[in-house]
Parts: structure tokens; sequence; C-alpha cells
């Protein structure tokens, strides 16, 4: 399941289009600037995390080796006991058309994963958030967005894993490489239809219920060079006490999205902030970035897979009960080693969000040179997420795709060139209207 949707998850991370060539003209004077001292209240300090926060931290941190020692261990007892084998051909009395052998093949192999994972996924997405008093859900909600989150898998699987086992058929030695190459298109379909088709399974979405809010908002993206005719507030409340904002989508399924807890719980110029950071991520570019970025380090990790599944499969075919990577019983195999080098890959992958969450504060302190409102709603996130400011180096490379939020807060104190006449990174992307 998590393979299955490994790509989706990366799609719908990521933000929207639109950049423009940097400038090295001087900065105008705007009225953002001439409001800028009044803005300035003052630099906001990095508040030390709660006990809670602290206990959220480590459990996290432990469930994490959990899972990943946990993604590599089942897809290893599937090859060893040689229950993939079995499924394959069960699939294979009940298919016996290759493209159906693998559509029932996976649809087996997907729900005895959904079934081992069940303990796990329960005690991780819903009795720890309630225990952290971060969850709202009722079980009936949670099991349901489960079976929900299933079905995409499901179907995800269905439309796209024939694909690279086509590839291995027709082109063993080089499979890795157009598996690869078709990564790309793929991401940009997710991309396209996640805001409108996948993100509205699990929760309602509707306008903006504070217009005046809306109107400032889409004032700012108007600002940004962004076109949008409304925000939408999504009904995130009965899931979750943490708060969350974003643009996403792409061309014509392009949405601004506040999740309800956000405008609850953040004031009118934090929150404007939040805003400016993500049209960042929209305005730079970041979305074709990332898909491109990440095809490369994907397109890698099968590379790797590639190499290596040749001598597993050559010593113990004994033990799996298949002589090729084209046999659909290898998809634990791709699975395992895939998730072995993507160990190495993610911290790259998180290098890079880093650097592009680091570019969004930017660009979002300079469309509204509001220092303070952006450092206290960092402390806002910090509060309401259960954050530690300030996490080990283990956790900022593996486990972190956004820069800390102590080293944001500071970066929120102290980022105010316009202050000193100087020339902004991003100014050339403002309109004047």
């Amino acid at each position: 399941m998590r393979a299955a949707l490994l790509i989706t998850v990366l799609a719908s991370s990521l933000a929207g289009p639109a950049f423009a060539q940097v400038q090295s003209a001087e900065t105008t004077v705007t009225p953002q600037a001439e409001t800028a001292v009044a803005l300035d209240r003052g630099p906001v300090s990095v508040p030390q995390p709660s006990e809670k926060a602290m206990r959220y931290y480590r459990s996290g941190n432990f469930l994490w080796i959990i899972n990943t020692i946990w993604g590599l261990l089942v897809p290893t007892l599937f090859l060893f006991t040689g229950f993939s084998a079995r499924i394959r051909d069960w699939a294979g009395a009940l298919g016996r058309k290759w493209f159906f052998v693998i559509v029932i093949y996976f649809s087996i192999f997907l729900l005895v994963n959904f079934v081992i994972e069940f303990p796990l996924a329960y005690y991780q997405g819903f009795v720890r958030q309630h225990a952290y008093d971060l969850s709202n859900q009722t079980f009936g909600k949670w099991f349901g967005d489960a079976l929900k989150l299933l079905m995409v898998a499901a179907i995800t699987g269905v439309l796209f894993l024939w694909i690279p086992y086509f590839l291995l058929l027709r082109s063993p030695r080089r499979w890795w490489l157009y598996t690869g190459l078709a990564v790309v298109p793929f991401i940009f379909f997710a991309l396209m239809v996640s805001p409108i088709w996948i993100e509205p399974l699990f929760n309602d979405f509707g306008p903006m219920q504070d217009k005046p809010l809306e109107s400032r908002i889409l004032a700012l993206a108007d600002r940004a060079g962004i076109e949008a005719e409304q925000v939408y507030q999504v009904n995130k409340s009965v899931d979750t006490e943490a708060v969350n904002a974003y643009v996403t989508g792409f061309g014509g399924t392009r949405r601004i999205v506040l999740w309800d807890t956000i405008v609850e719980k953040l004031g009118p110029d934090e929150l404007l902030f939040v805003m400016g950071h993500e049209m960042g991520h929209y305005a730079l570019k970041h979305a074709i970035r990332r898909v491109l970025i990440f095809s490369l380090l994907i397109l890698i990790t099968l590379y790797l897979a590639h190499r290596s599944a040749g001598w597993l499969i050559e010593r113990y075919r004994s033990r799996f009960k298949f002589d090729r990577l084209a046999d659909i019983a290898s998809l634990p195999l791709v699975i395992l080693l895939f998730n072995t080098f993507a160990f190495v890959t993610i911290p790259i992958a998180f290098g890079y969000t880093r650097y592009e969450e680091h570019e969004a504060d930017r660009f979002g302190l300079e469309i509204t040179r509001d220092n303070h409102a952006a450092a206290s709603a960092f402390v806002k996130l910090q509060e309401e997420n259960l954050a530690n400011p300030r996490p080990g180096l283990l956790y900022r490379i593996w486990r972190s795709p956004h820069p800390t939020l102590g080293a944001r807060i500071d970066f929120c104190n102290t980022y105010k060139p316009w202050q000193a006449g100087e020339r902004l990174r991003y100014d050339h992307l403002f309109s004047e209207g």
C-alpha cells in the first residue's frame, strides 16, 4: 500500500505553477514599505516546547523507526515465505490473462497488507492522535477514511502498476529508465486531479466564511500573480485540532485552501503571512521543480533496485519461487529494494524541500512585510501541532521536509531588507495593484 500510494502522496504535497525571471532592478517604494515600521512590533521569542510536545516528539521518533523496519520486514516475509508466489498462482488461476493476473494479484496483495498494517495504523492514526488531543475523529470517520485511502490505492495500482511490468517484459535492461520517465506525467496528472477528485473524498470543501478576510487573501494572491476567484475552506475540525493551509492543483484545478482550524486559531495578519508563504510555492514554480527532482530521485532508486534485484533472485529463487523480475510475484522485492534505497535518497529530497520552504518563507515576508505576524504564526503552529522547534540532527535529515520552526521564527525576526533599502529577492514578482 505504501508503494502504491507513494507517487500520489508526493504529488499531493506539491504546490502550483508560474515563475518569472529574476531582475536586477532596485526595489521601488510601495505602500507596504511605507507601513513596514508600523508592522514591526518587535521580535518573537521561540517558546520552549511543552512536556506534552516533547513526549509526542520522542514517541514519533520511535514510531518512525518502527515504520522503517516494518517497511522492510513485511515485503521480506512475503518473499521468503513464498506467499507472494502463492498469491501469483491464485491470481493466475482466476485471471488467466496477463493483465487480469496483475490486477487480481495486486488486489489481494493490497488487501493483505491493509490487514497486516491495520493495528499499527490504528494506533498511529487514531489512538495516539486522541491521546495527545490532536484528533476529533470518531472511529467511524477514521475507518471510513482508511477504506477510502485503500480504494484510491487500489485504483491507482490497477491503472498504473501494469506499466512497469509491461516494460520489464519488453525491455528487461531499460525498464527502470522508462518507468522513471513515466513517473513525470503521472505526477502531473495526480497533481491536477487530486484537488477535485481525491481530496474531497475525505473532507468537505466549501467557500470561506469570513468574506472580508477572503477579500484580503484574494488581493494578496493578485499581488503574487495568482488568479483566483475564491478561497476554499475545509471542514477539517471534524478530524484534527492541527492547523494547515496550502495552494494546490495545476492549471484549471488550482485552489487556495484553508483548514477551518487555522482560520479559527490564527489572527488575520498571521493568516495572511501563511497564505503568502503558500503563494510563494506557486509563484516560484516549486511544483514543477519538485516533480523533476523527485522523479530524478525515483529514477535513481529504481536503477539501484534494478541492479540489486538480479543477484537476489539468483541467490534466493528457490525461496522466492520466481526467477525473473518481470514476474508479478516480484512486487514485494521491488518494494523492499525501493524502501531500502529510498532511505538514502529521502535526505536529499528533504534537503531540497527545506530550501524551497525557506524561500517560500522569504516570499511571504517580502509580500506582507509583517515580521511579527509571521513569527507569531509559526509560534502558534508549534503550539497547536505539538512541534519541537529545535529537533535533533537525525530528525532534521530523515524526517523533516521543512526547516525547524525555531530557525523559521529566527529568520522571520531578522529578515528585513526593506528597512535598509536593500533590493528584495522577489519584489519583481509582485504587481503594484
